[in-house]
């Protein structure tokens, strides 16, 4: 038998409120970059709690409108004050049904004892013991990284005014199912699309109309397609402590661009492959999921190492394109030894540390990936290390802001998997 269970109306309608809209106005906490941080703390991870979160959703509710005044005006008092159970309990019915709903998921809870009873609202309602710790931790989903993803990229969709997504088309012709032009000679390694009508065709007007009629392969013909290409891509991140300083955080809108483009290459561009790559003192690979999850740290820019890890991620690839697109506010002042050690130079560029990054562009340039660089600076010496890489490379470079780095980035991707394929 169904139960059904009922608590005090607090005057909201807690299952109106859209989640939607509250993860739109929460993105910039989730996606939070270490910006607010002091820089001592850079070696610990920044885990978020529950209470982190209760908190921003306070700020959301109260600040973004996403309560009506009428909704506002019942959750404060008869002296204008706001009644903090009522919106502890409305709180608390959002987070439950943002982890009803897969966007959320609580991590484990080590600092309590097996006994402790941990109280969040179960999936019928009501709740089932006391407030959820302050240590309880949390984590977004797949489904919730994915949704950033297409909150972004609707943004920046919407920037650039019409676009049409679609899958890559060239100005080359291939042979497939699909006919759009003409018919052509079969030639070895071409699909057995015959067109049926041209073949026949082409053998009576050579030998006349009789039975039975002799099939030659020049009578072969073929369906034509257009030729659509596919592109490997690496989204490489600076993750230098640069990244952070200077008053802005130009990390935040470097991983809204990487889920931005997630979304669009898994919606649009099934045949292409995305990898991201954050590089710092070093280099790593980091999966899709944990983009949402990465910060800045008190960093050196190896680019060396990042354009060399991305350059062997890309060269595993079967694709008619590859390219690297790297997004950086600095200069390279660190590269990695034979040995394994670091060597760091972080005042002004450093000759040999420049040596051995265009030396790895080079490499880049010879296997024929393309590296296009989005410079969030416009310093006069790190605008001529830019020039120098396009130039090796030849690709191209783009000086903007954190403003117009996704509309720049978007643009860019969706220009170059129109270009014919040679």
């Amino acid at each position: 038998m169904a139960f059904t269970k009922y608590s005090k109306w607090t005057g909201v309608d807690w299952q109106a409120i859209s989640l939607e809209d509250l993860l739109a106005k929460l993105a910039d906490y989730l996606l939070q970059s270490g910006f607010d941080q002091p820089y001592s703390d850079y070696g610990y991870e920044q885990e978020q709690t529950l209470d982190d979160l209760r908190d921003a959703i306070m700020r959301a509710l109260l600040q973004e409108g996403l309560l009506s005044d009428e909704e506002l005006d019942s959750l404060t008092d008869e002296r204008g004050d706001l009644r903090l159970e009522a919106m502890a309990e409305l709180v608390d019915r959002l987070i439950e049904r943002l982890i009803q709903e897969g966007y959320i998921t609580l991590g484990e809870d080590t600092s309590q004892s097996p006994g402790a009873g941990q109280s969040m609202p179960n999936s019928a309602g009501g709740k089932t013991g006391k407030g959820v710790e302050k240590s309880v931790k949390f984590e977004l989903t797949n489904k919730g990284i994915d949704f950033l993803g297409f909150k972004a990229l609707k943004e920046l969709a919407s920037a650039l005014g019409k676009a049409s997504f679609g899958r890559h088309d060239t100005n080359q012709l291939s042979t497939g199912v699909e006919a759009s032009a003409s018919p052509k000679r079969y030639e070895f390694g071409d699909t057995l699309n015959l067109d049926i009508s041209a073949t026949l065709k082409s053998a009576i007007q050579r030998e006349g109309l009789g039975v039975p009629l002799n099939l030659e392969y020049s009578d072969l013909l073929v369906h034509q397609t257009d030729y659509q290409s596919s592109c490997a891509t690496v989204l490489m991140l600076d993750c230098s402590h640069s990244m952070i300083l200077y008053g802005e955080d130009r990390f935040t809108p470097a991983k809204r661009v990487a889920l931005a483009l997630t979304h669009l290459i898994r919606t649009q561009y099934p045949g292409d492959s995305l990898r991201v790559v954050l590089f710092h003192d070093s280099a790593e690979e980091i999966p899709i999921g944990e983009v949402a999850r990465a910060q800045v740290g008190p960093y050196h820019t190896n680019t060396r190492a990042g354009l060399g890890l991305a350059r062997r991620i890309l060269m595993s690839q079967r694709k008619d394109m590859r390219q690297i697109i790297m997004i950086t506010d600095g200069k390279p002042s660190a590269m990695t030894l034979d040995d394994g050690r670091i060597y760091k130079n972080p005042m002004g560029l450093d000759p040999r540390i420049l040596q051995e990054t265009f030396r790895e562009v080079a490499a880049c340039r010879r296997s024929n990936i393309m590296i296009n660089t989005f410079m969030l600076a416009d310093d006069y010496y790190l605008v001529d290390f830019v020039k120098k890489v396009t130039e090796i490379c030849q690709g191209k470079a783009y000086f903007t802001t954190t403003m117009t780095l996704g509309q720049y980035v978007l643009m860019d991707y969706l220009k170059r998997r129109t270009k014919q394929i040679h």
